[in-house]
This record gives C-alpha cells, sequence and structure tokens, in this order.
C-alpha cells in the first residue's frame, strides 16, 4: 500500500491535471473491466476497491454465466482488488487528465483470487521458479484496422490511408513504404506506449491491407509480458478512433485475408542468467528438447484456450501461415512451435496457434504448462517436421466443441491449471457456444428461405 501510494504521489507531480483514474481487471476473455474513480477517491485507491468475483465468469458479451457459480449463487459478492505496482500510467482516453492502473483480486483470506487469469498464469510461473528457471517471454500481436464504415453488405472493409486518402487494397508483407501512411498512428502508439511503460518494439505491415504486428520486447516477468499485452491493446483501439479507424484483433475478421495471431517467444533462463535451451557449443539442449516434447503432447487440450471464439476457429484454414498440427521445426512458419535461427543466447520456441483474441495470460499459462509438463516428465519430441513433406500428424481440434471436450476430458493440463478453473472456463465458453449457435444467421436465411 505505500508503494502505490508513493508511485501514486510521483504520477501526480508528473501529471497535475490528471481528474480520473480508471482502474482496470482483464476478465476471462481478457476484456478489461473497472471503475472510474474521481480525484477524490484518489487516495482510497491505495487500500483497494471493490468488484463482484462475477466478472470471471462473464462471456464474451458481458452476461454472466451464472452456471459457474460465481454471480447471484452466491450472493454477487465483492472481492478487494488491489492496484498493480507499476502500472500506473496514462490512459489513451486522454493522457494529461485520465489516468488508469491494472488490479488484481484477492480472495477472503488476502491470497490471489483463484479464478482470475492473472493468478493462474502467476502460479504456473512460480513453479518453473521452484525448478530454478526463469521463463523469459515476449509476445507478438497482430491486429487489422479497419474503415468503420461498413460495405453495402454490411461487411469490414480496409481503412482508408491517412496521407493518401485511398482505400488500401494491396497485400505488401513486410513494405516499410505500406507503414507510411499510417506513420502518425504508428508513431502515436510508440509514444504513449513509452509513456505506459509497455515495451512495444518494432511494428511490421502484415499479410493483408491493413493488417499490423507489433511486438512487445522480451522480459524475465511472464505475468508483466501479458499486462503489456492487455495495455497494447486498449491503446491501440483507443487511438485508432483518432485516425478514423477501428482497430480489431478478432482472429479472422475477413473470410479471404490470414487471420491474427498471437505468438509467444519462450526461453528458459537459469539463476546465472544464461538461457538453458542451448548448449555451449550453440545446439539445442535437452530441456528444449523436453520442453517441445510436453508441448505437443499437450496442445490438443490447451486449444480451446488459445482458440476461446468461435472466430478463432474460422483462422485455423490450411496455407495461412497457421499451424493445423501439434508439430515443430527449425526456421520453419508452418509449424506449431518454431525454433527461430537464433545464437545460443536467444534460442527459444515461438508457439503459433493462439489468435490475437485469446486472453494472453490463459495463453501463456498453457503455452508454460505443455513446455513444464515435458521439462518436468524429460520427454522425446516426435520427429522435426518439414515444410516440404506432408505431415500424417492428427489434425488438432477444429470446432469449438471438440476443443471444449479435450480440455475438459483432458489429464495434462489440469497438473498445472487447477481442474476448477478449467471447469470454470469450459462452462463459460460452452454457454457461450450454445447462444451463439441459436442464433439464426443472414445466410442460413439466403440459402435456405426459399430452397429448404
Amino acid at each position: 500500500m505505500q508503494a502505490f501510494k508513493t508511485e501514486l504521489a510521483d504520477y501526480l507531480e508528473r501529471y497535475p491535471q490528471t481528474e480520473y483514474i480508471d482502474t482496470l481487471l482483464p476478465d476471462i476473455n481478457g476484456f478489461v473491466r473497472g471503475k472510474r474513480l474521481p480525484a477524490t477517491a484518489f487516495n482510497k485507491l491505495e487500500k483497494g476497491c471493490y468488484l463482484p468475483c462475477s466478472v470471471f465468469s462473464l462471456d464474451i458479451t458481458g452476461v454472466t454465466i451464472e452456471e459457474a457459480g460465481l454471480g447471484m449463487k452466491i450472493g454477487e459478492p465483492d472481492r478487494l482488488c488491489l492496484p498493480v505496482s507499476g502500472t500506473l500510467s496514462p490512459s489513451a482516453i486522454d493522457p494529461e487528465k485520465v489516468a488508469q492502473v491494472l488490479l488484481t483480486m484477492k480472495d477472503e483470506d488476502g491470497s490471489g483470487f483463484s479464478y482470475e487469469p492473472r493468478n493462474v498464469l502467476a502460479s504456473v510461473v512460480q513453479r518453473f521458479k521452484t525448478l530454478g528457471y526463469t521463463p523469459v517471454v515476449a509476445l507478438e500481436l497482430e491486429f487489422y484496422l479497419v474503415d468503420p464504415q461498413r460495405t453495402e453488405e454490411g461487411k469490414l472493409q480496409p481503412p482508408v490511408g491517412f496521407v493518401t486518402g485511398a482505400r488500401e487494397t494491396m497485400s505488401q508483407v513486410y513494405s516499410v513504404d505500406g507503414l507510411a501512411d499510417f506513420a502518425g498512428f504508428l508513431n502515436d502508439v510508440n509514444q504513449l506506449a513509452k509513456a505506459q511503460g509497455v515495451p512495444a518494439d518494432s511494428a511490421v505491415a502484415e499479410a493483408a491491407p491493413g493488417q499490423f504486428e507489433i511486438n512487445l520486447k522480451h522480459g524475465e516477468d511472464p505475468v508483466a509480458a501479458c499486462d503489456h499485452a492487455i495495455m497494447l491493446k486498449r491503446l491501440i483501439r483507443e487511438l485508432a478512433g483518432r485516425y478514423n479507424y477501428e482497430a480489431t484483433f478478432m482472429a479472422k475478421p475477413y473470410e479471404e485475408h490470414p487471420g491474427n495471431g498471437l505468438h509467444i517467444h519462450v526461453s528458459l533462463q537459469d539463476d546465472a542468467g544464461g538461457n538453458v535451451f542451448a548448449n555451449a557449443d550453440g545446439e539445442d539442449s535437452k530441456l528444449l528438447q523436453h520442453a517441445i516434447a510436453g508441448s505437443i503432447d499437450m496442445m490438443p487440450e490447451t486449444v480451446a484456450l488459445l482458440c476461446p471464439n468461435v472466430n478463432s476457429y474460422r483462422r485455423l484454414v490450411p496455407d495461412m501461415y497457421v499451424p493445423l498440427q501439434a508439430s515443430w521445426g527449425h526456421n520453419n512458419r508452418t509449424v506449431s512451435l518454431r525454433i527461430p535461427a537464433s545464437g545460443q543466447q536467444d534460442r527459444r520456441i515461438e508457439h503459433r496457434l493462439a489468435g490475437a483474441d485469446a486472453n494472453p495470460y490463459l495463453t501463456l499459462a498453457a503455452v508454460l504448462s505443455g513446455m513444464l509438463y515435458g521439462i518436468e516428465n524429460k520427454l522425446t519430441p516426435p520427429e522435426e517436421a518439414s515444410p516440404r513433406i506432408e505431415s500424417d500428424l492428427p489434425l488438432l481440434p477444429h470446432r469449438p466443441a471438440d476443443a471444449l471436450s479435450k480440455l475438459a476430458e483432458g489429464q495434462l493440463l489440469s497438473r498445472y491449471i487447477s481442474q476448477q478453473y478449467i471447469d470454470l472456463y469450459s462452462l463459460c465458453k460452452r454457454e457461450e457456444l450454445q447462444r451463439f449457435e441459436r442464433h439464426v444467421t443472414a445466410l442460413e436465411t439466403e440459402w435456405m428461405l426459399k430452397t429448404a
């Protein structure tokens, strides 16, 4: 509490015009919930604020899934939420007058609330620490800028360039010139990320009109890495509106274009700061092989966490740089687990399955769980996949119901993420899926109104 009191005093000295603080608590979907506090309440924030624990059983539309047992069945109770140290920063809404701070929820006994995704990840990270290892993590987020104006058919369309005034129609992957039309927006993202302490790195034009990727620099605090991803998504959405764009992290906003991924790079560091994924001679270490093997074995159980929404599965199509099987390889972007070209100190695994719509805390918890399972059991990976040879490996779950069944029936992930949390997540996502499947779509009506 004293640490945050000092942090708040320092912040208000730098931003004396601050009128509000937005408190942010990422829910099961990675969407932030919270309250806006006026200046009169600033001094109370050091003692925390209260939010209902049912925020961790909301579906994607914000409806409480009562069957999860965190809502009316137990009286819709509040839990204390405390500010996360180091996350007080200017908001993209109005950096001079509005601040923001992440919250973390506490249980009645003062421990971390077990259904908060941030705490789910923290418990997995602690198990690595117990073994003497620190996961070093970097996240890459893909997103689209789209025109707020829809087509005549009501569909999304690429943005109009802020400089040229022309609509984006070409796909120029890695085009530096392609960034020029969006330089103002990307510069604002970079500047505000710095002000928020978000370690944003390079921006890349991706393989479709209006698609970009922003990388977060690697760090030794996996939970903070996901905090940064949450804040980056929020500031991108807010800043996009200033340029008359909308930003979307939907896994597959366009049928004809590639989807948005959340790629996660992980290496392991020992107590001396050395990368244990490479031997002294620069070759892959046994620990790296074990981590790959565990990830491969556990991957089918984790798909429902890495692909959380109905739209997530639209992204899982061939020839779109999305892995369809649990596979691995060196310098190969067609596999689930890519070992990028690297030196000894930056040898790492890039996990490529998750969509940008996934909750980063749960995604990273699942990714690290697979690696930990392989390391603890000294597993041996299957043969490395080749991009030139069609693999006979079984496909990963490609439908939401199948992925949820794998999650609920699996025996591996529950060794690292509690069965209670897996049950809650599965229940919430099944209820959400059932609501979606009851909806009659325009395409159904078009196809079947006069033919069925």
